[in-house]
């Protein structure tokens, strides 16, 4: 019998950029925004099935949870793999069937142990053939059909199966498929380079569903490019949302991710500030053109992206963007330009990464070909600062480059992140047509954050900051406040992966140095077995005795600056802590045995 169905959404790590855990903490929320993956494959089982969710970005799956299931569906990107695997672990060990399914399992099935059966590519064409197959008990490992599924065949998402509370945002989709073909981008492989809509009727039903159950605020329109149809997003989909968005008096705040060329279409920016699109992710990658080249970014490429970033704002969406250091042909100052671009344009929330080669993408196969890959993507988008292939640029120079622009822009003091901020909100045009509602929760919440920031480092830029805002923009003090406590997110991100990473530069110095240290004594007592003499020997266990007091200063330095980590970022270091401690007494206790002989 297989009817208790259990949908997992795996952990997503606190430490990383789309997280936002570090500003969710100030709202009361748990997680940015809901797997809705997993709530759309939901409506998808026969009736009469029993439907349980849990995702465990926002509260414990349990093992009651496990047993009660006949099987135990998960979904998952890169990012995730480690609470997956723990997931199946745990299902394994419980005797319970894993059905796995996602981008992760799409593109690596083969690293992923414990999985019963996977469901790789689109579940519309896929899960009902497994599902009959399962209970007839012919079951098949893999399902994959690479057909495209038309999305009107989608049905709504079972919304009703969230906590809703528990989020910072709710998320939609109206199409799927990019019509570019960026290198470096797994998702028009995925998805296809025709995008395919799901037409304004079932997109307006789905904007039903989460009104009558009582959602308002910040909506994410998880497409891979909204703009990927431009014609029929502009004459079918958008004067349906403004018509039902006029009607409900704009309950939803909207945000979406989409092509710079959106900068080039006057009419489709003004239909979008219309619908109440107000903030909108876009792919810069880089100011450097030969790089735009190499990385097939053709949609970026002879344009100035930095009067496109303008044009979009003027038309009353705050630009966030994305932006990649480490290709072949990024130039020696490529570092300080990109710096000098996200200032400039007014970006808050800049997502910068080190170039990473994902599976099923043209980088990954051309770097394969050239014998360049060093390892499999982690799918951390930033803060990783080691690429998983052999770069052309001096690796160290990349690295410092990398960390240089980070810590810049994202610096202690968080003086030019609020500079960014201000220039965004100067160049926003136009009254928002989604007023962000402030609740006594939200009271609650700003006057917590407030009192906080006060005893932070970068409290002085703060109110800086909120004074500029309510002299100059009174009505968009709720942004700030909103881009302040981003910023806090940020910023601890960031801090704190600096400081890790210090850290395992120290603990890496260290090995080098008492491996070499104990090579020489290793020789040296092999020259005195050989030629005799005492007094050569009572020299190396002085030094021995000076080497142990070395030790035992690195030791406690490490111990010391571990405690001035977040406790979020430490597990990596501690581990290569106890590493080092381990390592240490081993070489002294050689070292000891061979002078007592």
């Amino acid at each position: 019998m297989f009817k208790n169905i259990l949908l997992v959404y795996p952990e997503f790590p606190s430490t990383t950029y789309w997280s936002f855990t570090y500003a969710l903490d100030f709202l009361g929320k748990k997680a940015a925004m809901p797997p809705l993956g997993l709530i759309t494959i939901a409506p998808m089982f026969p009736e009469g099935y029993n439907i349980r969710f849990i995702d465990m970005n926002v509260q414990e799956l349990s093992d009651d949870d496990i047993r009660w299931a006949d099987g135990v569906f998960t979904s998952t990107m890169i990012i995730q793999q480690k609470s997956l695997n723990e997931v199946i672990l745990r299902s394994n060990a419980l005797n319970k069937p894993v059905i796995a399914g996602g981008p992760y399992p799409t593109t690596s099935s083969d690293k992923i142990k414990g999985v019963s059966h996977f469901i790789l590519g689109e579940a519309e064409n896929t899960l009902g053939q497994f599902i009959r197959d399962f209970e007839r008990g012919i079951a098949k490992p893999v399902y994959f059909n690479p057909d495209k599924p038309e999305l009107w065949s989608t049905p709504i998402p079972r919304f009703d199966l969230l906590d809703m509370e528990k989020y910072g945002s709710m998320a939609i989709q109206s199409s799927r498929g990019c019509p570019f073909q960026c290198e470096f981008c797994d998702i028009w492989g995925m998805y296809g380079n025709k995008p395919r809509l799901k037409g304004p009727k079932k997109f307006i039903a789905e904007l039903d569903r989460l009104l009558e159950l009582g959602w308002k605020g910040s909506l994410f329109v998880v497409d891979d490019n909204f703009i990927g149809n431009k014609s029929a997003v502009k004459t079918l989909l958008l004067p349906e949302i403004i018509k039902w968005q006029k009607k409900h008096k704009y309950p939803f705040g909207l945000y979406t991710e989409a092509s710079v060329n959106l900068a080039d279409d006057e009419e489709l920016m003004a239909l979008m500030q219309d619908a109440g699109f107000d903030m909108v992710f876009v792919g810069i990658e880089t100011p450097a053109e030969e790089s735009l080249q190499e990385s097939n970014k053709r949609q970026n490429v002879k344009k100035n992206l930095l009067e496109s970033v303008r044009r979009i704002q003027s038309y009353g969406m705050e630009v966030t963007a994305g932006f990649i250091v480490g290709f072949d042909n990024d130039p020696i100052d490529i570092f300080q330009r990109q710096i000098d671009f996200i200032q400039e344009a007014g970006i808050p929330l800049a997502m910068v990464g080190m170039l990473s080669a994902l599976r099923g993408t043209n980088l990954y196969d051309r770097l394969q070909k050239e014998g360049r890959l060093t390892a499999d993507s982690g799918g951390n988008n930033t803060h990783s600062f080691e690429p998983n292939f052999v770069p052309r640029m001096d690796r160290k120079t990349l690295r410092e480059g990398y960390k240089h622009i980070l810590n810049t822009i994202y610096d202690p003091i968080l003086r030019n992140y609020f500079q960014r901020c201000i220039t965004s909100i100067d160049n926003i045009k136009g009254k928002a047509r989604f007023s962000r509602r402030i609740g006594i929760k939200e009271i609650i919440a700003l006057l917590r954050f407030i009192v906080i920031q006060f005893f932070e480092e970068y409290s002085k830029e703060y109110l800086k900051f909120l004074a500029k805002v309510l002299v100059k923009y009174p009505a968009k003090f709720p942004e700030a406040i909103r881009l302040a406590i981003m910023g806090h997110h940020l910023r601890t991100i960031t801090q704190e992966a600096l400081k890790v990473d210090r850290l395992h530069s120290y603990i890496s110095e260290k090995e080098s140095f008492f491996s070499e240290q104990f090579d020489y004594i290793a020789r040296h007592l092999n020259h005195i077995n050989v030629q005799g003499g005492a007094n050569a020997s009572r020299q190396t266990t002085e030094r021995l005795k000076d080497l142990f007091n070395h030790r035992n200063d690195a030791l406690t330095y490490v111990g010391k600056r571990i405690k001035n980590i977040h406790k979020d970022f430490r597990a990596e270091v501690n581990q290569r802590y106890d590493d080092l401690g381990k390592k240490l007494n081993a070489l002294f206790e050689h070292t000891s045995i061979i002078l007592g002989g």
